[in-house]
C-alpha cells in the first residue's frame, strides 16, 4: 500500500508539471499495451474486487474503505484515470432535473471541496458557480422548477435576469436571453486529479491497487459470484463491481452468466483553446446554453468548451476495446455547428487561437440515467455506469450510494430510478442501443415537457391489439419497452399538432382525457393493460402459502377465488413491490405487479423464495393479454358475454373466477380496476385476445362502451387517493406512512418480512404522511400545471414535495399526492407526523417559484365523486373522510 501511494503521488505531480498531459498520446498509445513488470503480485482472494480505475471505481473504492471495509482490490487494465475520466471538462454541477441526481452531485461537490485536504493530493478544486440560460420563456420555467428544488435543499440558486447574467460573465452575448439560472457553488476540478485522489485515500485505508491488470470475467456459481479471472490470475472473492465504463458492456457479457449492463459510447467533443490577451479569470463561472447545446468554462485563461450535437456520433458498437482511451479523430465539419454556437454566445472569442479539438467516448444509457446496483441474475455482482457525461458529477454521490448497498444491503436514498435491474434483456442489444443513444445525447440539452417520450427503440414489446387499437387513434408511450396507450384521438383531431404539443400549461389532450373518464364514470371503457407484470406461484404442498405469507404483508391464506391487495416489503418495512395476488387453487397463486417490476420483483422473489423443486415460480407476462373494464355498465357487458350473473351479489369486490367470455374459454376475469370505479380486468390467453376485444366491443355498443388510455387511468386513480409504485411508493415507504394499513396483517399467524419495522411504526408513529392536496387558487387554463416533484409547503416551511399529480375531471381541480414531513424548526430533525398536524395546516405547492394554496386530506373526497359541482360552489373543508 505504501509503495503504490508514492507512485500515485509522483503520477500526480508529474500531471501538475505537465499541463499539456492530455495531449501527449502518440507515446502513451506505444506503452500502454506494452507489457510491464508488475513488483506486487495479485493476492489470491479478496472480499471485494472493483474493475476499473476512473472516477466511479475509486469512489466506490474509498467509500467502501471509508465504511469498514478493508480486503478490497482495484484493478485496471490500464493506469488509473486513463479513461473517460482524463478527458472530463471538469464541471461539478448540482442543475439537475431528476433528484437523486441533484443528490448524487450536491454531494460529490462537498466531496471534492475537502478532499484535497484530506489526501494532501491537489485536485484542482475551485467554486466558479454556474449559469444557466433560457432563451425561450418554456426553458425558464424548467430553470425555475430546477431552481424551486435546489433551494428546498438548501443549496444556494437563483433566477437571474439577462443584466445579471452578464455582469457575472461579461463576455456572454444577451440579446436573445429571456433569463437564467445562478448556482453560485457548483465548481470547476481536475477529473484525473479527483480521481487519483480518491485512491490515494482508499489506499492509505488498506485498498490494494494494481494497475495494468485486465479481467477476462467473473465466476459465478450457483447464482453467487465466487471470483475474477484476470490476465495475472485468478482473484477468489464475495463481491465484483463493474466500474468499466465504456467497456462495462463488454464485460457483462464474458462470463458463463451474462449481466447485462445497457450502455453505449459515442463521440463526445470539446475545443481547448490558449489564453486569452487577457487571461480569463480562474473564478468565472461555468456557463451552460442548453438552447444552444453548449457548454463554456474557463480553463488556463482561454476556455474548454463543448456540447451535445443533435447528430451524435456512436463507436465501438462492434466492441472494439483498447487499454486507454486516446484522443480520437479530430472532426471540425462535425463540431461545426457547436463552434457557431460558441461564437454566437460569446463573440468575443472569436479572435482566440485554438490549442485542440477533444475528441473522445461518452457511455450514454437508455433512459439518460446513469446504472447502480446488484445484478438480478448473479448475487454479489455490482454495476456502476453509464454516467451519461455526468461521471464527475455524479461520482462521489454514487460511489457512496453503492457502497452503501454493498455494505447495508440498501442505499440510503431511494435508487430506483438508477437501478440495473429498471431494465431487462431487451434493452441490451447492440442496435437498439446504437440508435437509442443517437436519440439520447442530443435530449441532454433538449427541452423535456411532462410526459415526453423517447422515439428510437419502440414497438418492441407490444399487446396482440397494438394494430386494431392503433387504426383506432391510440397515441402511444412507453414502459419498460412495453407499448400502452395515452388516450385515443377522435377522428376529427389533427393528429400531428397533437403529436407535437408540448407544454409545462393545458395540454392538447385535455379535453380527449376528460371524455375517456367522462365515460369510464358514466358508462364503461376499455384499457388495454397487457403491460402489468405477472407471474404464477404454485408448489405440490404448502410450500407456496407459506412462502408468500412470509413475504408478503396480506394474509394470503384466503378462500379459492378472492383477490388480496399486498406489499411485498423489505426489512424496513419499505415496498419493494405493490401487488395483487389471486388464489387460484389451495396450492396456486397469480400475482399482477406494475409493469416496470419484471426484473426487479423476479429477482427478489428468486432470491428469497426456498430452493425448492416443489415450489415453481414461473414470468407469464406474455401469456396473458389484460383488458380493463372500466365503468357501471362494465358489469352488463360481461353478463351478456359470459351468460352469467356478474352483480355484487354474484361477483363481490376482490373476486377471481375464470369464464368463458365469447367463444374463448380460461378468461380469469377479477372484479378490480385499479381506479377505485367499478369493473373487471380480464386476463386472456392472448390466442383469444383480439377475439374477446372485438366481442366487448360489439357487445358494449349499445352502453356507450369507448377505448380509454393511461392517461384516464391516472386521473380516476389519483382523484381516488390511489398510490402507485415507482411514482409514490418506494423501498423507503412503508404502508403505515401511506394510510394502506388494511393491507397489512400484523396478527396473521406467523412472521413476515417487515413486521418489525411496522410494529415499531405502529407503537412510535411514522416520520411522514402519504397526503392528497386539492389546489384551490390555480387557473387550469391559464396557470402552469403541477406535475411531479413540486416543493410542498406548510405554514410557509417546506415539508416535502409531490410524488403524483394530475387534473380531477371529476373535482374540476388539480390533484397533487405527496408526503409530509415533520421537520424541527431549530435542528431539522424529522418529528412524528400526526393526523391533527396535517390537518391543522395551511398548504401551498410551488409550481416552477409560483405557490398555489392546496387543501390537504388524508382521504379522498368522496362526496363529490357522486355529486359533480362547480369549483366555486365547493366548501372543501366539509366533507367527510370515506
Amino acid at each position: 500500500a505504501a509503495r503504490m501511494l508514492l507512485r500515485l503521488l509522483s503520477d500526480i505531480q508529474w500531471r501538475a508539471a505537465n499541463p499539456k498531459w492530455r495531449r501527449m498520446t502518440s507515446s502513451r498509445r506505444s506503452t500502454s499495451t506494452t507489457a510491464e513488470p508488475h513488483p506486487v503480485s495479485l493476492p489470491a482472494q479478496a472480499q471485494v474486487v472493483i474493475c476499473g480505475g476512473g472516477i466511479t471505481g475509486t469512489s466506490v473504492a474509498y467509500h467502501l474503505s471509508k465504511m469498514g471495509w478493508k480486503d478490497i482490490v482495484l484493478l485496471e487494465q490500464g493506469r488509473l484515470a486513463a479513461g473517460t475520466t482524463r478527458f472530463c471538462a471538469g464541471i461539478v454541477s448540482t442543475a439537475r432535473p431528476v433528484s437523486i441526481e441533484l443528490k448524487m452531485a450536491h454531494y460529490s461537490n462537498k466531496l471534492y471541496e475537502q478532499l484535497e485536504q484530506e489526501t494532501g493530493v491537489p485536485t484542482g478544486y475551485t467554486k466558479t458557480g454556474s449559469i444557466s440560460l433560457a432563451q425561450t420563456r418554456d426553458r425558464l420555467i424548467s430553470l425555475k422548477r430546477i431552481a424551486s428544488s435546489l433551494n428546498v435543499m438548501g443549496i444556494p440558486c437563483e433566477i437571474i435576469t439577462p443584466k445579471q447574467a452578464v455582469e457575472l460573465h461579461p463576455l456572454i452575448n444577451i440579446h436573445d436571453l429571456v433569463g437564467a439560472m445562478y448556482v453560485p457553488e457548483d465548481a470547476l476540478v481536475t477529473s484525473a486529479n479527483v480521481s487519483l485522489a480518491l485512491a490515494t485515500a482508499a489506499s492509505q485505508n488498506g485498498v490494494q491497487i494494481h494497475e495494468r491488470t485486465s479481467v477476462s470475467h467473473v465466476t459465478v456459481q450457483k447464482g453467487h459470484v465466487t471470483g475474477v479471472e484476470t490476465d495475472r490470475g485468478r482473484i477468489e472473492c464475495q463481491y465484483f463491481v463493474n466500474c468499466a465504463g465504456q467497456w462495462a458492456y463488454e464485460l457483462g457479457h464474458s462470463g458463463e452468466e451474462p449481466v447485462h449492463i445497457p450502455l453505449h459510447a459515442c463521440e463526445h467533443f470539446y475545443l481547448l483553446t490558449h489564453p486569452l490577451a487577457e487571461p480569463l479569470s480562474s473564478s468565472l463561472p461555468t456557463v451552460v446554453d442548453p438552447d444552444g447545446r453548449i457548454y463554456i468554462r474557463n480553463w488556463q485563461g482561454g476556455i474548454l468548451s463543448g456540447g451535445f450535437e443533435k447528430n451524435p456520433k456512436p463507436l465501438f458498437t462492434e466492441g472494439r476495446n483498447q487499454l486507454e482511451i486516446h484522443n480520437l479523430q479530430e472532426d471540425w465539419d462535425h463540431f461545426g455547428p457547436l463552434l457557431g454556437a460558441i461564437l454566437r454566445r460569446m463573440p468575443g472569442l472569436e479572435a482566440l487561437q485554438i490549442m485542440q479539438l477533444v475528441n473522445c467516448p461518452e457511455s450514454f444509457t437508455p433512459d439518460m440515467r446513469c446504472i447502480m446496483g446488484e445484478s438480478p441474475t448473479a448475487r454479489g455482482y455490482f454495476v456502476l455506469a453509464g454516467m451519461n457525461s455526468a461521471g464527475i458529477s455524479y461520482g462521489g454521490g454514487a460511489g457512496k450510494y453503492l457502497a452503501e448497498w454493498m455494505v447495508n444491503g440498501y442505499p440510503s436514498e431511494n435508487v430506483w430510478s438508477l437501478d440495473l435491474k429498471r431494465f431487462g434483456t431487451l434493452q441490451s442489444s447492440r442496435t437498439f442501443l446504437r440508435h437509442r443513444v443517437m436519440e439520447v445525447m442530443p435530449l441532454m440539452c433538449d427541452l423535456k415537457v411532462p410526459r415526453w417520450d423517447f422515439q428510437t427503440g419502440r414497438q418492441l414489446r407490444t399487446s396482440p391489439l397494438y394494430d386494431r387499437l392503433d387504426a383506432q387513434g391510440a397515441r402511444w408511450m412507453e414502459k419498460h419497452g412495453f407499448e400502452r396507450v395515452k388516450y385515443f384521438v377522435p377522428p376529427e383531431k389533427d393528429l400531428l399538432d397533437l403529436d407535437l404539443s408540448k407544454t409545462f400549461y393545458k395540454p392538447d389532450w385535455f379535453d380527449i382525457v376528460g371524455a375517456e373518464v367522462k365515460c369510464c364514470k358514466e358508462a364503461v371503457c376499455v384499457i388495454d393493460m397487457s403491460s402489468f407484470t405477472k407471474f404464477e406461484i404454485s408448489s405440490t404442498g404448502d410450500q407456496a402459502l407459506e412462502s408468500l405469507q412470509y413475504l408478503f404483508s396480506n394474509d394470503l391464506d384466503v378462500p379459492v377465488g378472492h383477490v388480496v391487495h399486498t406489499g411485498m416489503l423489505n426489512e424496513k418495512g419499505g415496498y419493494e413491490n405493490d401487488c395483487s395476488i389471486a388464489r387460484l387453487s389451495k396450492r396456486s397463486f397469480f400475482m399482477i405487479s406494475p409493469t416496470d417490476q419484471q426484473v426487479h420483483c423476479w429477482a427478489w422473489l428468486k432470491n428469497r423464495l426456498p430452493d425448492d423443486s416443489n415450489l415453481i415460480l414461473e414470468d407469464v407476462t406474455w401469456k396473458y393479454t389484460a383488458l380493463n373494464l372500466i365503468g357501471p355498465r362494465a358489469v352488463d357487458v360481461l353478463s351478456e358475454l359470459s351468460y352469467a350473473p356478474m352483480t355484487a351479489e354474484h361477483f363481490p369486490s376482490l373476486f377471481c373466477k375464470e369464464m368463458s367470455v365469447g367463444y374463448a374459454n380460461g378468461i380469469r376475469v377479477m372484479s378490480i380496476t385499479h381506479t377505485g370505479e367499478p369493473g373487471f380486468v380480464l386476463y386472456i390467453p392472448i390466442e383469444y385476445a383480439l377475439h374477446v376485444y372485438n366481442e366487448v366491443m360489439n357487445m358494449g355498443q349499445k352502453y356507450g362502451i369507448r377505448n380509454a388510455g393511461y392517461y384516464a387511468l391516472r386521473s380516476l386513480r389519483i382523484e381516488k387517493f390511489f398510490a402507485f409504485w415507482g411514482q409514490d411508493l418506494d423501498a423507503f415507504t412503508t404502508p403505515m406512512e401511506c394510510g394502506r394499513e388494511f393491507q397489512v396483517k400484523l396478527e396473521k399467524g406467523m412472521e413476515f418480512v417487515g413486521q418489525e419495522a411496522l410494529l415499531e411504526q405502529k407503537q412510535n408513529g411514522v416520520y411522514k404522511r402519504f397526503t392528497m392536496f386539492i389546489l384551490e387558487d390555480h387557473d387550469t387554463d391559464m396557470d402552469l400545471w403541477p406535475w411531479w416533484g413540486e416543493p410542498i409547503f406548510r405554514n410557509g416551511r417546506y415539508v416535502g414535495k409531490t410524488t403524483s399529480s394530475a387534473y380531477s375531471y371529476t373535482l374540476e381541480r388539480h390533484v397533487c399526492l405527496g408526503f409530509v414531513h415533520n421537520f424541527d424548526e431549530k435542528t431539522g430533525e424529522e418529528l412524528v407526523v400526526t393526523t391533527d398536524f396535517i390537518n391543522q395546516g395551511e398548504y401551498e405547492i410551488d409550481i416552477a417559484g409560483q405557490r398555489f394554496q392546496a387543501k390537504a386530506r388524508l382521504y379522498p373526497f368522496s362526496n363529490l365523486f357522486t355529486h359533480r359541482r362547480r369549483k366555486d360552489e365547493v366548501e372543501l373543508s366539509g366533507y367527510q373522510r370515506e
